[in-house]
């Protein structure tokens, strides 16, 4: 089915739902999923909508300057506007951790990920010959302090050389620059776990263990200037038992980022993410 989605941001007033409902009807579109939602405290308006194209009367290149004319301009909206027919196209950036990028490939072989990767950047060499399994070509780009801003140089002419929609960074043991983050808004997603800020240091699960603690969490987020904190799009937590060993509990944390950052790409994917004032609006 050829559908296209819009996901729309603008201040709430009365009648936002109909204008756009009567919008895709006006045209002959078969609406599929409408879901909405109001920050009362903000006064902030988001939708996001999908409906069917093969009976819409208005061909793709147009559909966007029409809705601008006939219905954002008059409500003050910003909107985007997707295909289906077009899949993203997503880099990963890895270093030397392997759970997160088996599991995403192992989705996108499968099929869960309606997407395409282009590349896989990397400062190690170690997971290279997981990524050519896969027939993905990898990018081998040491990083050090000295030589940072050349790489992420590198980095941008490659992500822009191969099309990239967005980023993911599956266990990416580098802080990008401000430069960087700015070249992809909200279009740079994240995994880490829960133990920052009280378990910092290169053993944060030997430190935890040592603590006791019982629960271990994950976050999702894009990512910002400011360090991990990012708009948050997926958390979950695992418990932990008094018995678990300090590999136990890296396993349950890394079990956890794998289905964390999983569930924030496949939202992202299906365009059910709207960020604003470093928070996220999610359409499940």
């Amino acid at each position: 089915m050829n559908k296209a989605i819009i996901t729309i941001q603008c201040p709430d007033q009365k009648g936002i739902v109909v204008t756009v409902s009567d919008f895709l009807y006006n045209y002959q579109g078969n609406i599929l999923e409408v879901d909405q939602h109001v920050d009362e405290e903000i006064g902030m308006f988001f939708m996001r909508a999908a409906w069917e194209l093969d009976s819409f009367a208005l061909d793709k290149e147009s559909i966007g300057s029409v809705f601008k004319e006939e219905v954002a301009d008059r409500f003050g909206m910003s909107f985007d506007l997707y295909f289906n027919t077009q899949k993203p196209r997503m880099a990963i950036f890895v270093s030397k951790l392997s759970h997160c990028l088996f599991d995403i490939l192992s989705r996108y072989y499968s099929g869960q990920f309606d997407v395409e990767i282009p590349l896989v950047i990397s400062n190690h060499l170690e997971l290279k010959k997981v990524v050519t399994a896969f027939r993905i070509p990898f990018y081998h780009l040491p990083m050090d302090k000295t030589n940072k801003a050349a790489v992420e140089q590198q980095q941008i002419e490659l992500l822009k050389k191969h099309n990239v929609d967005f980023i993911v960074l599956a266990r990416y043991m580098q802080i990008l620059s401000g430069d960087f983050i700015q070249s992809f808004p909200n279009q740079i997603i994240n995994i880490h776990h829960s133990f920052l800020p009280a378990f910092v240091g290169a053993k944060p699960y030997h430190a935890a263990y040592e603590r006791g603690v019982k629960i271990i969490g994950a976050t999702a987020h894009y990512v910002t200037e400011e360090l991990d904190a990012g708009p948050i799009i997926e958390q979950e937590i695992a418990r932990v038992r008094h018995h678990n060993s300090v590999s136990d509990l890296v396993q349950i944390g890394q079990d956890v980022e794998k289905v964390v950052l999983s569930k924030a790409i496949k939202y992202h994917l299906e365009r059910k993410v709207l960020a604003y004032r470093n928070k996220t609006v999610i359409f499940y």
